[in-house]
C-alpha cells in the first residue's frame, strides 16, 4: 500500500519494513520489538513508533473502491487472510507503543 503512497518514498526501505514488522506483532499481538530485532534492523523501538501510527492510519482509513484485485487476492487463506485483519484502534496502538 506505501508503493503508492507519495509520503512513503521519503521512508529509508528498511526503516519501513521495520516498522510494518513492528505494527504486525502488535497487532497479531505476538510481542514487541526485541533486543535481537533491534540489533538486526538497527532501529530501536520508539525510532519506529511514528511510523508504526502513519501506517497504521494508512490501513483504517484507506479507500475501499481501489485495488479490489489486491484485497480480494489477499482475502484468500492461501495467503492468510490477511486483507481481512482489522487495523488497530488508534489509541490502542498509542498505549502499548508507549509502554513498551
Amino acid at each position: 500500500m506505501t508503493l503508492q503512497e507519495y509520503d512513503y518514498a521519503r521512508e529509508s526501505p528498511s526503516k519501513l519494513a521495520a516498522s510494518c514488522l513492528l505494527l504486525a506483532l502488535t497487532m497479531k499481538n505476538l510481542g514487541g520489538w526485541t533486543p535481537t530485532l533491534e540489533y538486526y534492523s538497527g532501529y530501536s523501538a520508539q525510532d519506529l513508533h511514528p511510523l508504526v501510527k502513519r501506517l497504521n492510519f494508512l490501513l483504517t482509513y484507506q479507500p475501499r473502491d481501489k485495488l479490489n484485485a489486491v484485497r480480494s487476492k489477499y482475502s484468500h487463506r492461501v495467503f492468510f487472510e490477511v486483507a481481512k485483519v482489522t487495523p488497530m484502534d488508534m489509541l490502542k496502538l498509542e498505549e502499548i507503543l508507549t509502554s513498551s
